[in-house]
């Protein structure tokens, strides 16, 4: 292979020969499933640019499954970079056993999107003839800190503010011409059986149903279950449509104070279904309802229409790609809610959401299933006549990329 040696974000010239001659490519992605999906695309557009080279993702354990499944990478390799209980020798020699193991792979090419002092550490010591790293890190370096990069990815892209455009960056950097930046993600048979299953056994047809998700990664994001029990009966009652509450184990709690409250019909498959069930489940509804989480962006990359309930996090950033969606964001200035939790300027430690009104929801729920019902279902990926709100790339954005 040629040796390259790129000044900061210098567009690489790699030859089709030198292409050919990378045979296995890991992308560090140690984040969330949100985080995951959006790094779907850049996944899929080096598969076309490397199409000899075995495609690894470094991620967290649990979705190890997905990552595989969906052919977002060949190979997932878990990695929990936070403590999770475990002592200090324990952690250290797990992460011994994974360099050992990611230098014996031998890879071409590494790409840290992850972008931590942990994701940095790793990405110097697994030593990969070329190494994709931001420049500079989103969060500043230490005056102790290296970045061990040798081909540099502006760190928020071209494309907008949003996160997708971030995880795309890498491509730019290495010369690739973007094809296709939406993330999309299909279903897989047992998924298809498995969710025909659960919908039969909770009386819900396909396409007849809101998936409703109202837990999220911190507490401060999670919408109050009884104003999401109104909105569902809301729904019920003026369109007719039930409603599937998911999510995962730890959210047990948070769905049953919705069923507690709830007078209409409701079904809940809460702590019950894989992700690979979620995923078909979700292709299935005829919307999605719930906080900013990664089941919000699961729904969008299924190509089904999203209400997502921000609070701190900004739509421009987090928000829903690809499909027909409402937003709902509280009033500015703030009004604070939990003056003696909040956190200010942490999105993950403040209750913002907690502000966001029942009518305005439901307002919002209300205009998406008209919206939809208005295109049918042969268009719902497309804007509806009456300007329908979409982040899709633009023509002008995907130039940006290439």
């Amino acid at each position: 292979m040629t040796n390259i040696l790129p000044h900061r974000f210098d567009v690489l010239n790699i030859s089709m020969a030198d292409r050919l001659a990378v045979k296995s490519i890991l992308v560090i992605q140690a984040k969330y499933i949100g985080d995951v999906i959006l790094t779907s695309a850049l996944m899929r557009n080096l598969r076309v640019a490397y199409p000899h080279a075995i495609m690894a993702m470094l991620c967290a354990p649990g979705l190890r499954d997905l990552v595989v499944s969906q052919g977002i990478a060949d190979i997932a390799i878990g990695f929990d970079p936070r403590g999770g209980g475990r002592s200090l020798t324990r952690r250290l020699k797990e992460y011994s056993s994974l360099v050992a193991e990611l230098r014996r792979r031998k890879f071409d090419l590494t790409i840290d999107l992850t972008d931590s002092k942990t994701s940095r550490m790793l990405h110097k010591l697994i030593g990969a003839p070329m190494r994709v790293g931001y420049d500079p890190p989103e969060v500043p370096l230490k005056s102790w800190e290296s970045q061990p990069a040798n081909i540099f990815a502006e760190t928020f892209g071209q494309g907008g503010a949003h996160y997708l455009y971030r995880y795309l960056s890498p491509l730019r950097a290495l010369g690739i011409t973007s094809s296709e930046v939406t993330p999309r993600l299909e279903p897989t048979s047992i998924g298809r059986g498995a969710s025909t299953q659960i919908l039969a056994q909770s009386n819900l047809n396909a396409k007849a149903f809101v998936a409703v998700h109202a837990g999220a990664r911190f507490e401060g994001g999670c919408w109050q279950p009884e104003r999401f029990a109104a909105v569902i009966d809301e729904v019920y009652e003026t369109t007719g449509l039930r409603s599937l509450l998911i999510g995962g184990p730890d959210e047990s709690a948070i769905a049953q104070r919705i069923l507690n409250v709830a007078v209409s019909p409701l079904a809940s498959v809460v702590g019950k279904a894989s992700l690979e069930t979620l995923t078909a489940l979700l292709a299935d509804a005829f919307i999605f309802l719930g906080n900013e989480s990664g089941p919000m962006h699961l729904a969008a990359s299924v190509g089904t229409p999203v209400v997502g309930l921000y609070g701190l996090t900004p739509p421009d950033v987090w928000g829903p790609v690809g499909v027909p969606y409402r937003t709902v964001e509280p009033p500015l200035p703030c009004q604070c809610v939990a003056p003696h939790l909040c956190k200010p300027n942490n999105p993950g430690g403040v209750y913002c959401v907690h502000r966001l009104p029942v009518a305005k929801v439901a307002q919002a729920t209300h205009e998406l299933i008209e919206a939809v019902r208005q295109q049918g279902n042969a268009s719902v990926n497309s804007p509806s006549p009456g300007g329908d709100a979409l982040i899709l790339p633009s023509a002008q954005d995907r130039s940006r990329l290439q």
